[in-house]
């Protein structure tokens, strides 16, 4: 009998870190995960400890080893996933990071950005790069830390500072220093890669101000970035062969890998992706172009909605508010009520993304009286996640002339079944959630798995899909309207 294969799949989320070990038959056979912590040194600012993520991925490996009942000598291969905008700068000998990183969910940029619209620069960087100047992507976050870190810049001029996505950073340590790369997944994410060519493009690095000696070098999705070296959770010499940013990762997870199959993840922030295939299309309404992965010489691509706040919504309830005393009460205390009457709840705690792109906007409750009660704040949050999403599919229907005809959700919050029977009822079509939730991870440990040679093709991650529920619209057409005018309003307000 042929000996099991494992992959350990390493998903760096925003706030903790999950790590996973699949057999060769794509079942979980050990699983860690840690949070740590979130810093906000000012309002709208947003930053994390570079070397508190790195521990935090060396503890879950060795609790995943453990749980799995597995040594580090018995993997093939290992894949990483990651938050994607997350920017990190640090010093090349050594890897002391040179200040906090910068969290995707920062705003600090928001001024930049805005003088370099009034330029006229936005045309010219949706078509290089299918993003909008927005400070939520990388670029403008690596010119402040150029411009505002001490050394930073000159360093950087010398090669002797290395940029990079969260993805980066843990390839970095886990090869010991010796690999500086980046995926195209993530490299697309950074506002300085031409989407098109797959490479970094010197007119966008001019208008940020970005030198090319502390970029990283450009990979596929599937490719050898190195070998461990020097770890503490895992012998040296175990390969790396596959990376995707997370919501790339999970459009794999999810076999999307047909044009207009789409899928929505729900963790800190919620994000919506439909498979394009090997063309990249053009929003019309602030929509991202993406790319989703790339194998070998083939390149696919989607189109990407992006709402930066759901599970952090919950978590706000139960850290901010105090509503809750943990996430899984929510369900409860918002089933608790029938409806969420007047309550309306806009999640711009991180500014408003696609289809609005207004970073200036912040979180609203409205319709509060009297008779409003913690269960009503309850649900309105969770209706107001899912009210995001319908925007962003509406929006991705019109612009890729595509109907999407069941909805693929995952994340750890697509849990939630009155979130996702709210969701459904709203985007009048079937949500479709999985047995398996984690699928980021799964979608790291495919690629990984390719490229170790543990699977062949995607038929496996195919067969291997299961259905675990599907929430069917039930909501009648008057109700479903007055919910949206009630939505629209608010939006306004935000």
């Amino acid at each position: 009998m042929a000996k099991a294969k494992y992959v350990l799949a390493v998903d760096q989320g925003t706030t903790g870190t999950h790590v996973s070990i699949l057999d060769d038959k794509l079942r979980v056979v050990g699983d860690a995960y840690r949070e740590f912590t979130q810093h906000f040194p000012k309002p709208s600012w947003v930053e994390h400890d570079l070397e508190e993520i790195w521990a935090s991925v060396e503890t879950c490996i060795r609790a995943a080893l453990k749980d799995a009942g597995l040594t580090g000598k018995d993997l093939s291969a290992v894949g990483i996933t990651n938050q994607r905008e997350t920017t990190g700068l640090w010093l090349r000998e050594g890897g002391k990071p040179l200040a906090p990183a910068i969290v995707w969910q920062d705003r600090r940029t928001s001024e930049r950005c805005a003088q370099l619209r009034e330029k006229g620069e936005e045309p010219r960087v949706r078509e290089t790069t299918g993003l909008v100047l927005d400070p939520y992507f990388s670029g403008t976050k690596l010119a402040w830390m150029l411009e505002h870190v001490k050394g930073a810049r000159k360093r950087a001029e010398k090669g002797d500072a290395c940029f990079g996505t969260v993805d980066t950073w843990l390839v970095y340590k886990m090869t010991g220093g010796q690999s500086h790369v980046t995926d195209v997944t993530n490299a697309s994410r950074t506002l300085l890669m031409d989407v098109r060519k797959l490479a970094w493009d010197d007119s966008m690095r001019e208008l940020l101000g970005v030198p090319a000696a502390c970029l990283p070098e450009i990979r596929g999705s599937v490719d050898a970035y190195g070998t461990t070296k020097g770890m503490r959770s895992l012998p040296d010499g175990i390969p790396l062969t596959g990376m995707a940013g997370d919501q790339q990762a999970a459009l794999f997870g999810q076999a999307c890998f047909s044009p207009g199959e789409a899928k929505c993840t729900y963790g800190t922030g919620a994000f919506l992706l439909m498979n394009t295939g090997d063309v990249p299309v053009k929003s019309r309404s602030g929509l991202l172009t993406t790319v989703a992965w790339k194998i070998g010489d083939k390149t696919t691509y989607a189109l990407e909605g992006s709402s930066f706040i759901a599970g952090a919504a919950v978590q706000w309830l139960r850290d901010g508010l105090k509503v809750i005393k943990k996430s899984g009460d929510v369900e409860p205390l918002a089933a608790s009520v029938k409806e969420s009457g007047d309550v309306v709840f806009v999640p711009a705690l991180a500014g408003l993304g696609a289809p609005h792109w207004r970073p200036e906007a912040r979180g609203l409750f409205g319709g509060i009286d009297r008779s409003t009660t913690a269960a009503h704040l309850a649900r309105a949050a969770l209706e107001g996640v899912a009210m995001q999403i319908h925007d962003l599919a509406e929006t991705m229907r019109r612009d890729s002339g595509r109907e999407i005809p069941s909805f693929k959700v995952d994340g750890g919050a697509s849990a939630n079944n009155l979130m996702m029977q709210f969701q459904a009822d709203m985007l009048g079509t079937e949500v479709v959630r999985p047995q398996n939730l984690q699928t980021t991870s799964l979608g790291a440990a495919f690629l990984a798995g390719l490229g170790a040679g543990v699977w062949t093709s995607t038929d496996a991650i195919r067969k291997a899909w299961k259905v675990g529920k599907v929430f069917k619209p039930k909501m009648k057409a008057e109700a479903r309207e007055r919910h949206l005018t009630k939505w629209r309003r608010a939006v306004e307000r935000a």
